[in-house]
């Protein structure tokens, strides 16, 4: 009998191990890792489209674009340091230049409504293309969840459960623009699909490790889905009253 016990506990302290081997990889390693594959996923999607869009484009874009670029751009390198610097237990440095994160949003959002505008005039005069102005309701949609994310990640600082999953979601949220850029996602309108899987493996990662869903997510995503939903009928289907929005904004 006590072989036969014996038997039988060696896999289940076996599984018992892996288990905890898996708790503590995703513990430590998640959010570091995720910022690589964000940037990995902005490198490839951006591979796409960059050389005729924007360094060799014929017209050449307005150079503000460029700036849009370089800034959306840090904040993913910026991303990874402070994950790293998380990973490394360097959370004086992590909390000091989260600052420079903070100034760097603050950038961003602005930058965000008014890059979209001026590329919606530029697309429909200079290129002749048609739906741009539609298509404000996604860049609006991007900076309506990113900037208020980062601003309660900044508030709840201090709270380092709610402050980190405040910065993986939003920087979630711009991985649109990367995801949209292999045809098959944006012509079907689905890149929005895509980033919410990001999130929902920060999800993932909770239940494996903590036993649960954060509450962050319950309480983010939905509204996060709802106005990801109304972007892409506003975009799509173009009703009257976004287009009365739209015309006033571009001066239409």
């Amino acid at each position: 009998m006590a072989i036969g016990n014996a038997g039988l506990a060696a896999p289940i302290e076996k599984e018992a191990s892996a288990t905890k081997q898996l708790k503590t990889l995703l513990s430590r390693h998640f959010y570091f890792c995720m910022a690589l594959a964000m940037a990995v996923l902005v490198v490839w999607g951006f591979s796409h489209t960059i050389d005729a869009s924007l360094f060799h484009a014929n017209p050449p874009r307005p150079l503000l674009l460029w700036l849009h670029g370089a800034a959306f751009s840090t904040w993913a390198v910026f991303f990874i340091l402070q994950s790293a610097l998380v990973r490394v237990r360097k959370v004086s440095l992590h909390r000091s230049l989260g600052w420079f994160g903070a100034g760097l949003v603050m950038v961003m959002v602005p930058l965000g409504f008014t890059i979209a505008v001026i590329m919606a005039r530029f697309d429909t005069v200079v290129l002749h293309q048609q739906g741009a102005d539609a298509f404000l309701s996604v860049p609006f949609a991007d900076m309506i969840i990113f900037g208020p994310c980062v601003a309660m990640a900044v508030y709840w600082r201090k709270k380092s459960e709610y402050h980190r999953r405040l910065v993986f979601i939003a920087s979630c949220q711009l991985m649109d623009a990367a995801i949209g850029r292999f045809d098959f996602w944006f012509n079907h309108s689905i890149f929005y699909v895509g980033l919410d899987f990001l999130i929902v493996l920060g999800m993932v990662r909770d239940r494996v490790v903590d036993g649960r869903f954060h509450k962050m997510y319950l309480y983010a995503l939905p509204p996060m889905i709802a106005i990801q939903s109304l972007a892409i009928y506003a975009w799509r289907v173009n009703p009257r009253w976004w287009q009365a929005i739209t015309h006033a904004i571009l001066g239409w």
